[in-house]
């Protein structure tokens, strides 16, 4: 099993992966006559988005672009205050365009170093980047998973989708930075150590070169030709760049498009959310942000899609659920794991809960 690449050989550990391949081994078992309509339960132009995206954002990490970049915004910054709020802004930012996964595993590994450097604590500000990345991300239709099913499910343009989400993430962006310049202090902050970061300019040039015309092929809906152009590229290119995006990713969202298709067509799912009055904004609303605490915002996404055509609200609702607990969001997970620190997880619900219940009530209110 050792020519797997690592992101298919670490689903072994995956529990959110592991729960969905028990849940469709039991749906195979139960109603095996069914198994030859699975494909036809997985969205294709949102699978083949999300692994273009995966594509592009590895090559541009792993040219060291980020890290240059990070570290020249921590080079100029005076105080712990502004540090904090340069990384959280910058977090919010890449979100936007790299995915809020993405944007951690550049901000993260960013932070805990100028940390250990300085001799700053890190929870406090990892927990503000795993907001930060919710808050940017529901901006557009490729900051995160949810809103990129969203997009392709009902095609309504990059700029539409932009434009609709504005106020909510907006909004959230002006609270956390607010929240963020109060909760973080003003003392000195020193850097004392250097190091010397190498560029791989032909991965990143090729990488921006791509980036806006795979964007547009997507909203134009033709994200599979989109792929094949991509992966073409850097098969010729560099080739270790489509071995270590996250193809573990890519198969735990097809085994989600297959489980909650199969859950929602059941009697007792629909007799349940049926008597819900999903037809009521807010109660769509509701229902998405509170079922996202439960099963994190994608499912809950994929889910209510079954059910409302309303994508506005279906996507205020989810991306306001991938605040408060940790489960709302996958990016919360990542920001912890690579943390790695038991007492954060405390420490991410202290702000992340009040947070919550905040938007909430603003996306109520905007619905």
């Amino acid at each position: 099993m050792t020519w797997l690449p690592d992101s298919l050989r670490q689903l072994r550990r995956d529990i959110l992966f592991l729960v969905l391949l028990v849940v469709a081994i039991a749906f195979a078992v139960a109603n095996p006559s069914r198994l030859p309509q699975w494909p036809g339960l997985v969205d294709w132009p949102t699978i083949a988005a999300l692994a273009g995206l995966l594509l592009l954002t590895k090559a541009v990490e792993s040219s060291g672009a980020l890290d240059v970049a990070g570290r020249w915004l921590i080079d100029r910054t005076s105080t712990r205050r502004v540090a904090a709020l340069g990384l959280v802004a910058a977090a919010a930012v890449l979100s936007m365009l790299l995915t809020n996964d993405v944007a951690l595993f550049v901000v993260v590994p960013l932070t805990l170093r100028m940390c250990r450097i300085a001799r700053m604590p890190a929870t406090r500000i990892v927990v503000f980047e795993a907001l930060a990345v919710n808050a940017g991300s529901m901006l557009t239709p490729i900051g995160n998973p949810q809103n990129l099913f969203l997009w392709q499910q009902w095609n309504n343009g990059f700029g539409g989708f932009v434009w609709a989400m504005l106020p909510l993430s907006g909004a959230a962006l002006v609270l956390l930075l607010a929240l963020a310049a109060v909760a973080f202090p003003a003392d000195s902050l020193e850097v004392h150590e250097r190091a010397e970061e190498r560029v791989d300019r032909t991965m990143l040039v090729v990488a921006a070169v791509l980036y806006i015309p795979f964007i547009l092929a997507a909203d134009l809906g033709h994200a599979a030709w989109g792929l094949v152009g991509v992966a073409a590229v850097f098969l010729v290119l560099r080739r270790r760049v489509v071995a270590s995006i996250d193809w573990g990713l890519l198969l735990t969202f097809v085994l989600m498009f297959v489980d909650l298709r199969l859950l929602a067509g059941t009697g007792t799912v629909k007799a349940f959310i049926g008597g819900l009055g999903l037809n009521e904004p807010q109660h769509l609303y509701a229902t998405g942000a509170l079922a996202s605490q439960a099963v994190s915002n994608v499912p809950a996404a994929i889910l209510l899609a079954e059910y409302s055509h309303d994508w506005r609200t279906i996507a205020y609702g989810v991306n306001v659920g991938g605040f408060g607990f940790v489960l709302g969001s996958l990016a919360n997970l990542i920001a912890l794991r690579l943390l790695g620190e038991r007492k954060a997880w405390g420490t991410f619900h202290l702000w992340s809960v009040p947070f919550f219940v905040a938007i909430g009530l603003l996306g109520w209110l905007l619905v």
